[in-house]
């Protein structure tokens, strides 16, 4: 059964601020500190799991276990990244059947020609506005609960310009989603006119070192936005850290800069209930 948590904390149109999680281990510490949703990453997904880009690679059955796995570790309620729906409409009904089974509160689909990229690289284009139209009203009629949101992503900005974007956030809400999400403006007005011109609750997308200018969440917040994820936060944290004790181990053959505590980290993955089952269920002689 769907977690309504997020439709009704959508619902009270105060801002949602999602961290992007991409593995098991930044899922399980982000749920530690209480935000109200996380965001799986399929930028993060593919790279961690495959060591690929997100170019279209990964298919729907590489996805969808890593959105079952993070779903049922996950108090928080998950947004998970549903790239194109891989593939035509049916395939789009698996998806978001698939999805939803996994136990997730939303899913994102985007409009973008297969074989889609990140929405913050370059060459990146868009299938016709009908078509997606379509695919957000197959998302919209295949799922078995209302409290599974659909998100739809236009990714018309760059390549057509924010006025089609716009054109195609209003489409997408008549068909179905629940939330829009126009992918990569490029300055601040361009965010507040989103926000104004969107009939739908709109999604922000806090990309560090991306095309959007990264606001703070007040910003956000007074321009209007219902949520903001920031997907690239963590790996970009993490391969930053992973840079800086690797190299420092071979140059130095050391590593001393601070470190997430070893026994913190048994807890946060879980050891203490291992060790209390073998507490009570150990084999003796």
């Amino acid at each position: 059964m769907v977690n309504a948590r997020l439709r009704e904390r959508l619902a009270q149109r105060a801002l949602l601020v999602a961290p992007g999680v991409y593995d098991m281990v930044s899922l399980r510490l982000a749920d530690t500190f209480g935000f109200e949703a996380l965001y799986m990453t399929g930028f993060g997904a593919v790279a961690s799991h495959l060591g690929l880009p997100d170019a279209g690679i990964a298919t729907y059955t590489d996805m969808v276990g890593r959105v079952k796995q993070m779903a049922s570790q996950s108090r928080a309620p998950l947004i998970a990244d549903g790239d194109t729906g891989y593939g035509g409409l049916l395939n789009v009904r698996h998806t978001v059947r698939g999805y939803e089974k996994a136990g997730v509160s939303a899913i994102q689909l985007e409009d973008q020609e297969f074989p889609k990229k990140c929405g913050h690289t370059p060459n990146r284009r868009v299938v016709p506005m009908d078509d997606m139209v379509r695919k957000v009203a197959v998302a919209a009629d295949s799922r078995s609960s209302a409290d599974f949101l659909i998100i739809a992503r236009t990714d018309a900005r760059t390549a057509l310009g924010l006025d089609e974007a716009l054109r195609r956030g209003e489409a997408y809400a008549k068909a179905g989603a629940d939330i829009i999400f126009i992918e990569a403006p490029e300055s601040e007005d361009e965010l507040a006119a989103i926000a104004k011109r969107t009939p739908k609750p709109v999604i922000a997308n806090m990309v560090h070192g991306g095309r959007t200018p990264v606001l703070p969440v007040a910003r956000l917040a007074a321009l209007g936005y219902a949520a903001a994820i920031f997907p690239t936060l963590g790996f970009l944290a993490a391969a930053h850290t992973l840079k800086g004790v690797y190299g420092e181990l071979l140059r130095d053959g050391k590593a001393s800069a601070p470190l997430y505590p070893f026994t913190e980290f048994n807890e946060l993955i879980g050891f203490p209930d291992v060790w209390d089952f073998e507490k009570r269920f150990a084999e003796t002689e």
